[in-house]
């Protein structure tokens, strides 16, 4: 009811604003006052996002009077209705709601695009970007003066900004409208911060000032409008969901639209991640534990655009004035994205310094460029995992690194990057009123180490993730992309693992990761960081923020090192038996650690197998013996015994019955473990990664 009451209070006073205005001298009228709206540029939006901006929505006007000297100019409220919720960032408190970066510009001031028409005191694109300082309220202008000045150096008729008229140029010169005061002073406000509620963003107070004649026409322009796009994502590749919007406005006469209901965007699906490396599908690289590995390489996770401006920096590049190098953020520096109507390809949009709750902030500024993240989980006990501090080429050569004139990442080039950063929700610093970003900004983290075996591009630079709890999170930010291209970005894993057999050590068992955006909701987000927070606007939460990274691989597995035992003839038919004996020998006087395990007898013997035979445990020290005839009866081939534990051999003893008239006895052969899902038996056990039985084939 609050909201309501105030609502019928503004629109009240802004019929007030329009009975003062009809009641000042008009100077002319031209053609009927219309305007039309127009999306320039209709993005593409990550189905994965929360905070997604979509297109520039612009109001051209032409016609209507023209109001003169003293005249109060009307106010209209913009009220801006999406199909999903409106997320962009809340910046300043006000009665009745938060006013947010959404801003709604009135003819493209700061842009410079055509000269301005009078000394800086003007509407128009020459004009300096005013903020009004009442977002709940708008703010109101009167027009200062009108005169016929002819027409100014560099102007044209039809000219956006140069205000030509028959043979008068009415100036824009306006200023704030001060209630109640008796003279009013200032520059107008140009520049007006939406209140966000729900799926809607508003502008209360905004004057629409028509332009009168032939010719001349005046914008309105809305941006840093922000949706989450999840919430209309179904997750296909195809033409994409689109994004509707539809605009009212609280007086339809003083400001009539045509073309209410433009669309704003088309949500897709932003990534398209993989695991790569895994020789056996869906068990994840296979390390023994009986071996140790040292930085072994066990995956490259790939992380690849849907489209080419799916990966961003946080500000566009821009020429840096002092050195004539061309950088984007992360090579010191960056240009602040303040032009209307410019796109820049960054998770930044317009930029506009505000008043914000007593401080200056910097509306439509993003905290940090595209960040990609790996989610390590069930890593097992004992296992220590590496990344790489940059994106690779494969396991064993690093990506180059892209190079303005004096080196350095950054240079506008085709080659994309990324580094990895501390923390997913770690903001890249930057004074709001800087205009340049060193490297120094993003909360990067330094190598500490390189993995085994350089490449051309020298070693591979890696970090050891933090794991609790066999968890851990990587997170690498975007510093370098190519906006024309779809660019793929790999990362190299590596685990390390001492083997203690004798402690079970590391631990059987498959890691996992999950490829998503970052940051998400989850148990290292703030606690304020929840899915259904993510989905609304919010004046604390991280921006960009994505949805949780549904799909989960295998990148690793530790398997309990095995030997393979092949009894090449048994037999139990034409009135002979075999006895068949699997001895556990990891109990000896050399302080091998000691192993136990099952083991599956597998028979073969043409077309039609028996079943296999399971030998529950074997203890260290012991030895498991049993009779064909009892295990498989009337039976003639060979067997494999594949034993779950190391240093298994066996014997096998064909007799007649009571070995009377004859008996022979044999060592089985020790087969080198082929690892699971290699497809064959190898000639060498050590040719596979970690390792194999540790024996070659042998009696």
């Amino acid at each position: 009811m609050v909201d309501f009451r105030r609502g019928i209070t503004a629109l009240a006073a802004l019929a007030v604003f329009a009975g003062l205005a009809s009641a000042q001298g008009v100077v002319g009228s031209g053609a009927s006052f219309t305007c039309a709206s127009n999306v320039t540029s209709t993005p593409q939006l990550r189905g994965e996002g929360y905070t997604e901006l979509i297109g520039d929505i612009t109001l051209t006007s032409t016609g209507g009077t023209v109001l003169g000297p003293g005249a109060v100019v009307p106010q209209v409220n913009v009220t801006l209705f999406v199909n999903a919720p409106v997320t962009s960032r809340l910046l300043t408190t006000v009665a009745g709601g938060t006013a947010s970066e959404a801003l709604l510009l009135i003819d493209e001031p700061g842009s410079q695009l055509t000269p301005a028409t009078g000394a800086g005191t003007q509407f128009g694109a020459g004009a300096a970007q005013q903020v009004c300082s009442t977002p709940a309220g708008g703010c109101g202008a009167f027009v200062s003066s009108v005169a016929s000045l002819g027409v100014p150096a560099g102007c044209t008729a039809g000219t956006q900004g140069c205000l030509v008229g028959t043979g008068a140029l009415i100036n824009e010169a306006t200023t704030t409208f001060q209630p109640g005061g008796a003279t009013p002073a200032g520059l107008a406000p140009n520049v007006f911060q939406g209140v966000v509620s729900g799926n809607s963003v508003t502008w209360f107070g905004v004057p629409v000032l028509a332009p009168g004649t032939t010719g001349i026409t005046r914008t309105f322009r809305m941006t840093n409008v922000r949706i989450a796009a999840n919430i209309l994502f179904g997750g296909s590749a195809a033409a994409g969901t689109p994004v509707t919007a539809s605009i009212a406005v609280s007086n339809s006469s003083t400001l009539p639209i045509t073309g209410t209901t433009p669309q704003v965007g088309f949500v897709q699906p932003g990534l398209a991640a993989s695991v790569s490396g895994t020789p056996s599908a869906g068990t994840g690289t296979v390390l023994n534990q009986c071996n140790t590995n040292t930085k072994a390489s066990v995956s490259l996770l790939t992380f690849a655009e849907g489209f080419g401006t799916a990966f961003k920096t946080r500000l566009q590049a821009n020429a840096n004035p002092n050195s004539g190098q061309t950088n984007v953020v992360g090579s010191g520096a960056v240009a602040l994205q303040n032009t209307p109507g410019a796109i820049y390809n960054s998770e930044s949009g317009l930029t506009v310094l505000v008043p914000s709750s007593g401080v200056t902030s910097e509306a439509g500024l993003a905290d940090f460029g595209t960040r990609l993240k790996a989610t390590f989980n069930n890593v097992p006990t004992g296992v220590h995992i590496f990344v790489s501090v940059a994106n690779v080429l494969n396991s064993v050569t690093p990506a180059p690194v892209p190079g303005g004139a004096a080196g350095g990442i950054g240079s506008i080039n085709p080659l994309s990057y990324a580094q990895l950063v501390s923390n997913e929700n770690a903001v890249d610093s930057i004074g709001v009123n800087s205009f340049f970003q060193a490297t120094s900004a993003i909360p990067l983290v330094s190598a500490t180490d390189n993995a085994p075996g350089p490449g051309s591009g020298g070693p591979i630079q890696v970090v050891e993730i933090p794991l609790t709890a066999g968890s851990g999170i990587a997170v690498w930010e975007v510093v370098n992309t190519n906006p024309a291209a779809i660019d793929t970005l790999k990362f190299a894993v590596y685990a390390s693992s001492t083997s203690n057999v004798s402690s079970n050590s590391p631990f059987p068992g498959q890691g996992t990761v999950t490829l998503s955006f970052a940051p998400t909701p989850g148990p290292l987000a703030p606690a304020a960081f929840t899915t259904a927070a993510a989905a609304a606007a919010s004046g604390s939460l991280p921006i960009p923020r994505f949805a949780v990274g549904t799909t989960t691989t295998n990148v690793l597995d530790i398997v309990v090192c095995r030997t393979i035992l092949l009894y090449p003839f048994v037999t139990n038919q034409a009135g002979f038996d075999t006895g068949i004996a699997i001895a556990n020998t990891s109990t000896d006087a050399f302080g091998t650690g000691t192993q136990s395990g099952g083991c599956v007898l597998k028979w073969y013997s043409g077309a039609t197998n028996p079943a296999d035979t399971t030998v529950a445990n074997v203890a260290s020290g012991t030895v498991y013996t049993n009779l064909l005839s009892v295990a498989v009866p009337n039976f003639q081939g060979y067997m494999f015994a594949i034993c779950q534990f190391q240093y298994a051999h066996g014997f096998a003893f064909i007799s007649d019955l009571g070995a009377q008239k004859l008996a022979e006895g044999y060592l089985a052969l020790v087969i080198p473990d082929p690892g699971p899902g290699t497809g064959g038996r190898l000639a060498n056990p050590l040719s596979l990664a970690g390792g194999g039985s540790g024996e070659n084939t042998a009696h």
